[in-house]
């Protein structure tokens, strides 16, 4: 963005800021109908933080350019609800609360669900070892749990072969992960360290379908989807003709995997002559199109159904969710992976957990997949939800985040 756009946001931004502090007894309705649709928000504080974050975005994203969905909720209230940008640079098509994303590593968390309600049922438990469900015979695998590999600290390596990037697009889940049968290399003990690695979620894949004696997108729609209420979410497949689909996209070259020499794969492909935007989603990125780690399209209308249904115990049992976002690995400080490697940062069973001190305690998650960056985020002690999902890549998303929440808390929201 031109510094003198970004001094101009800056500015509009502090205006409004001072403007809101001096007005914010007043219900702005106007404000409601041109910010988002904002469902419930009678707080003024609800209003005046959902002009700023409204401001934000639209500093960030721009009409007819790849963009974003974005919705902040507080318990039943919707303070901001609105897209940004396009979802198909080729169509003109517009994003909103239905907007279909791959939601990529946010995808773990349902792959979790999955584990844990098998558990609810007596049919597991979250420290059965990987071996007694699969035939991984060596010394280490009897020490791996179920729980080892939901938190990133089982100490298994990631050795999928990447020389053939067609068979990187098209082997299934089971395929990307037969090197498992014979891995001797591990990194660390089980449960010593945290190193974040995608491939651990396809054996918990396999250990679904074979405890359940179900397909995993069978079991994972009745016994996760449905009991969420989610209509529309769905894995991706090739082919797979997704209705509301974004296409993601990005500038150039750089944002994906590298091969295991530490090359940059060239990444997008020419959509519209003269546009700099590649398209890079499933078909033009190097991220093996897998289901259990990734594999996820939703939109932000059905994440936050899935945050709320979570955390009601609809999905789940309340003990087996005090599990997924209890503080299992520590990530600060890991010398094995820089993933989310943040201060005060824990991993719990398919979710970040941020504890801040003064801060309310953050569950999230964030996604990554060719040009698809999402982030959602609940904080559970006032009932706060945020998610943002986006289309590009080439904005800051932490410094997003950051000043978003900075918004919500000055406004009251986060109380």
């Amino acid at each position: 963005m031109p510094m003198s756009m970004r001094l101009q946001c800056i500015f509009s931004d502090l205006n409004r800021w001072l403007r809101n502090k001096v007005m914010k007894k007043q219900i702005l309705t106007m404000g409601l109908a041109a910010v988002a649709s904002v469902a419930s928000a009678a707080s003024p504080a609800f209003t005046t933080a959902a002009e700023r974050v409204d401001s934000l975005m639209r500093c960030l994203f721009h009409d007819g350019e790849p963009g974003a969905a974005v919705v902040v909720a507080k318990n039943d209230d919707v303070i901001v609800d609105r897209g940004y940008g396009v979802a198909d640079i080729v169509t003109g098509d517009r994003i909103d609360g239905n907007t279909m994303f791959n939601i990529a590593s946010i995808s773990k968390q349902f792959t979790v669900a999955g584990v844990l309600s098998l558990a609810d049922r007596g049919l597991l438990r979250a420290d059965n070892a990987v071996a007694d469900f699969l035939p991984y015979e060596s010394g280490q695998w009897r020490k791996i749990r179920l729980s080892h590999l939901m938190s990133h600290s089982s100490g298994v390596i990631d050795a999928r072969p990447r020389t053939d990037r067609q068979w990187m697009l098209h082997a299934t889940d089971k395929e990307s992960v037969a090197y498992m049968d014979t891995l001797r290399q591990f990194r660390f003990e089980p449960g010593e360290a945290y190193e974040y690695i995608n491939p651990t979620f396809q054996v918990l894949e396999c250990v679904i379908e074979k405890v359940s004696g179900l397909a995993f997108d069978d079991y994972q729609q009745r016994y996760v989807f449905d009991r969420a209420g989610l209509r529309h979410t769905t894995y991706f497949e090739p082919q797979k003709r997704i209705p509301r689909m974004a296409h993601a996209y990005q500038t150039g070259t750089g944002g994906g995997e590298q091969d295991f020499a530490g090359k940059e794969v060239y990444l997008g492909r020419t959509v519209v002559e003269g546009s700099p935007w590649k398209e890079c989603d499933y078909g033009e990125e190097t991220f093996f199109a897998t289901k259990a780690d990734g594999g996820i399209y939703s939109s932000t209308h059905e994440m936050l159904q899935w945050m709320r249904a979570l955390e009601r115990g609809e999905v789940i049992s309340q003990e087996a969710l005090a599990l997924a976002y209890a503080p299992h690995t520590l990530v600060s400080g890991s010398r094995w992976s820089d993933y989310q490697n943040r201060p005060n940062t824990w991993y719990g069973y398919g979710f970040f957990i941020d504890r801040t001190p003064g801060e309310p305690v953050k569950i999230y998650h964030t996604g990554d997949n060719g040009g698809f960056q999402n982030y959602a985020a609940s904080f559970p002690s006032c009932g706060v939800k945020v998610i943002v999902f986006a289309n590009r890549n080439d904005f800051d998303r932490w410094t997003l985040v950051r000043q978003i929440d900075r918004i919500l808390r000055e406004e009251g929201v986060l109380e």
